[in-house]
């Protein structure tokens, strides 16, 4: 981890103990930092990090929740984020969902979180990224059964591009999100079928599309290298505020 991200979250500590005028810790928050983030980052056990350091696993734990919390709180909304990427000189953004890999867990409310397509538990997120494939913004956790046009539409993204004035390069799971014809705001790329072939003009559109969509793999890939997400054990209800943490950390790193 950079020294820069270390900082950046020690003076956030730093901010609020003061906002909340607590008392200092067992640990200066430069080192809480450097626990929470090898928690974040390696997905140390709380156990581990909390007998080297000569604190109980359940401070390690409110240590970490505290700072995810604080970080999550930086997160950009959708709107600032579009608008931000606008005032830039950006013409479009890259779209895509998701799956967050999660621990089973017993019950029937956990039966939606799972996937029989990957054949595995987890969550569905949505996330956007610029032309460069930097994360900009990343929706709140849902059931990884969700599909992308009902995320989407959940969040508004069509009114929200449109409000912003930028367009949005997309897979085909947000086929039919926007049926604009004439001033379409969310491209996708063309499918073929029995009575249709694709024209060398369609399949020349889909190339071109492609390489205009795979720089958000790497944004994928930049907040994925955070081993906490390898399969979470954390709540999924908490999840949210987690992504949205690592969004910010992601940011810090790549942008150092």
């Amino acid at each position: 981890m950079s020294t820069n991200t270390v900082n950046h979250l020690a003076g956030l500590l730093r901010r609020h103990l003061k906002a909340i005028r607590s008392r200092l810790r067992i640990l200066p928050p430069g080192r809480i930092a450097v626990i929470v983030l090898a928690v974040l980052r390696h997905d140390q056990r709380l156990a581990g990090r909390a007998g080297g350091n000569n604190v109980s696993e359940s401070t390690v734990r409110r240590w970490r929740d505290e700072l995810i919390g604080l970080l999550a709180a930086q997160a950009p909304r959708l709107d600032r984020a579009l608008r931000k990427v606008a005032k830039q000189g950006g013409e479009v953004v890259l779209i895509d969902g998701t799956l967050i890999r999660t621990r089973r867990r017993t019950g029937k409310t956990d039966r939606r979180n799972y996937s029989g397509k990957h054949r595995s538990h987890g969550l569905h997120f949505l996330a956007m990224t610029d032309e460069n494939g930097h994360l900009i913004w990343i929706s709140a956790a849902r059931p990884v059964r969700t599909h992308d046009n009902t995320a989407a539409r959940h969040d508004q993204i069509l009114a929200h591009l449109r409000a912003a004035g930028l367009g949005a390069l997309a897979d085909l799971g947000f086929r039919g999100l926007d049926n604009d014809i004439l001033t379409p705001v969310i491209v996708t790329s063309y499918t073929a079928s029995r009575t249709h072939k694709l024209t060398p003009g369609e399949k020349e559109a889909n190339r071109v599309l492609a390489v205009g969509r795979a720089p958000v793999e790497h944004g994928f890939a930049d907040l994925k290298n955070w081993r906490i997400l390898t399969k979470l054990r954390t709540d999924p209800v908490q999840a949210t505020r987690l992504l949205r943490a690592l969004l910010v950390l992601t940011n810090l790193e790549v942008n150092r």
